[in-house]
């Protein structure tokens, strides 16, 4: 999912506070509170765009915008639900979603979207994300974060390697083939710090995917964790060899902005990331057009990869006095042109059946995920359990867990058992 850099806007805090609760004017115009989450200044631009073209086709409906920077927007998110005003349509995440259901704060939008003609449209992606385990509607997803791996066709190339990598074992032997610390050349943009446990579980899903269930990434078919499985170690093994053997030291603490700068600049040669990054490495000064593209997620040894999609969308506050005007503001922008552009500008896999025909998908770096989409039995895509109440434990759990690998103070096998436990123990309670 994105992380870029937030950005500092004067008068934001003060928003926040002061926004208030959504009105009706005399006139019977509604005002409503609408809040992003994933914030940055063109996205913010284009957001507006849409909301004006809204606004045209509802005179009656004004859609104030706010905007909190990035790393603060879901707590200052939470604390607008928990006053219970001053929101009324908001971004909501699938890491975010579980937690602010449990606590009451979503509306179920199920009812109000029933027979939308506007489901016909979108892919089975699209329709399946809407719904949670036990059927609510609390966001209508907007696109997609799944992964690619991002790389220097000149700099394989010069290693003498002909194409890219398909699966990790090649990855590892390529990047290490590339990486040069004279030249200030590495080889892969490693993370080891914010959000690494979402690079590490996907190599381990690629090597347990003929027994992972699709229904919930985090398992296998016979119920246990896929972090019990003898696979999972051997994929640990590939995975923190490319930390040892061909990245950057520094990247022990990388998070999402220093590796995408990494690849940007072009000290890194392979990249694994969500598309949103074609349009940030596309806009790089360093690095040529031509030097680079991307190609489908890496598989494990049986030659499947599994695509763990990351979603958001927009949802309701369950204490907004106007759902049924948000609804209307949902449906437009899940629809048409609204919702093409909104994908295309934000990089990001399309929720519509149309965009497959679309040429700006199908070529340059957007084609690996075109190969991955026609080739469901090969990139298998899994449902991981995000929603979870305890995620965001979980995600600084294992971050620091992995931390400690990097630093040699814990073994890969360690760390699955803990994985292993944490997760056996949570299911368990959890009835």
């Amino acid at each position: 999912m994105r992380r870029r850099k937030a950005i500092a806007a004067l008068g934001i805090a003060a928003a926040m506070v002061l926004t208030g609760c959504s009105t009706s004017a005399s006139d019977g115009t509604v005002t409503l509170q609408m809040v992003e989450s994933l914030t940055n200044p063109a996205r913010t631009e284009l957001l507006k765009k849409l909301i004006a073209d809204f606004q045209k086709e509802n005179p009656k409906i004004k859609v104030n915008l706010i905007s909190p920077p990035t790393d603060q927007a879901d707590q200052k998110i939470q604390q607008m639900l928990q006053s219970g005003s001053g929101v009324d349509t908001l971004e909501v995440r699938d890491i975010t979603a579980g937690p602010w259901s449990t606590n009451g704060w979503l509306y179920d939008m199920g009812k109000d979207l029933e027979g939308w003609a506007g489901w016909k449209d979108m892919t089975e992606n699209a329709t399946k994300a809407s719904k949670n385990a036990k059927g609510n509607t609390y966001f209508v997803p907007y696109g997609f974060y799944g992964l690619s791996l991002f790389y220097r066709t000149d700099l394989i190339k010069e290693a003498g390697s002909s194409s890219p990598p398909t699966n990790w074992d090649e990855l590892l032997e390529q990047a290490t083939a590339i990486q040069d610390k004279g030249k200030r050349q590495y080889g892969y943009a490693f993370r080891g710090g914010t959000n690494a446990n979402g690079n590490v579980t996907a190599a381990i899903e690629a090597y347990v995917a003929d027994k992972v269930d699709r229904e919930n990434g985090y398992k296998l078919t016979d119920g246990s964790t896929i972090f019990s499985a003898p696979e999972a170690l051997d994929a640990l093994n590939t995975y923190f060899k490319l930390f040892k053997q061909a990245s950057p030291p520094s990247s022990v603490a990388w998070g999402y902005p220093e590796m995408v700068e990494g690849f940007s600049n072009g000290s890194t040669a392979f990249l694994l990331q969500d598309p949103e990054v074609i349009a940030t490495v596309g806009q790089s000064k360093a690095i040529k057009k031509d030097q680079w593209t991307t190609a489908p997620l890496l598989a494990g040894p049986g030659g499947k990869a599994v695509q763990p999609l990351a979603t958001a969308g927009w949802g309701i506050a369950k204490g907004s006095k106007h759902k049924a005007e948000s609804v209307k503001l949902i449906k437009f922008l899940s629809q048409g042109e609204a919702s093409t552009t909104f994908s295309k500008e934000n990089s990001l896999v399309p929720i519509l059946k149309a965009a497959s025909e679309d040429e700006f998908y199908k070529t340059g770096p957007w084609a690996s995920y075109v190969t991955m989409t026609q080739n469901p039995d090969k990139y298998i895509t899994v449902t991981q359990p995000r929603d979870a109440p305890w995620w965001t434990e979980w995600s600084q759990k294992a971050d620091a867990e992995i931390q400690r690998v990097l630093l040699g103070k814990m073994t890969p096998k360690q760390l699955l058992d803990s994985w292993d436990k944490y997760w056996t123990e949570k299911w368990k309670s959890k009835g």
